[in-house]
């Protein structure tokens, strides 16, 4: 019992600087971006997916969504981190919910990768199913907050014709494409992240 408890102490730093490092490599991705100028607001394809991915496919829950989460707070306390900055107001921007599509992707990919990995040894193609779960949550979750905030927050009357084409016919293939990226590269990185995690 007690060797229990020194390994889950002795990993605890590991587990906070693995978030960190992804944390990171999120607000990095935010730079590496193409800006779609559409209306009523600019949509951004970034990198960013791509470490969000990574974090689902490679980590626990725990992991996955604190690594997601602590970029979130970071942007949200005002260090500009996100596409379009940073602070408390980026909550009534209605592109604020695909950030937060992050974290319940990350959540969600990391947790179907939990289940499979009891039931049966994971590959490249069977990892493209978290990946495209997560891709659908992300996308539902973006959609859905860009709604209702610039319906009923911001008075930015919008319809859900136009929410679909520009929040996700422009960039669900490219994101996808980076979906097929990561589980290539979460396949090739498993292995080594498992054994320093361990």
């Amino acid at each position: 019992m007690e060797n229990t408890k020194t390994t889950k102490r002795r990993n605890v730093p590991r587990e906070l600087a693995v978030s960190g490092l992804f944390a990171a490599l999120i607000a990095a991705g935010a730079f590496i971006k193409i800006t779609i100028p559409v209306q009523p607001y600019p949509m951004h394809f970034t990198l960013q997916w791509f470490f969000v991915l990574l974090a689902g496919l490679l980590f626990d829950k725990r992991q996955a969504a604190g690594s997601v989460g602590t970029y979130l707070l970071i942007g949200l306390l005002g260090v500009p981190v996100f596409a379009a900055g940073g602070g408390l107001g980026y909550l009534v921007r209605p592109t604020f919910g695909f950030l937060l599509g992050f974290f319940l992707a990350a959540y969600v990919m990391a947790g179907i990768c939990e289940q499979m990995r009891k039931r049966t040894a994971m590959n490249v193609w069977k990892m493209m199913i978290p990946a495209t779960a997560g891709l659908l949550v992300y996308y539902a979750m973006g959609a859905i907050y860009f709604y209702i905030i610039s319906n009923y927050v911001i008075s930015m009357p919008i319809g859900w014709k136009l929410v679909l084409i520009n929040t996700v016919l422009l960039t669900i293939g490219e994101d996808f494409i980076l979906c097929v990226l990561a589980v290539m590269v979460a396949a090739r990185l498993r292995p080594a992240v498992m054994r320093m995690m361990e």
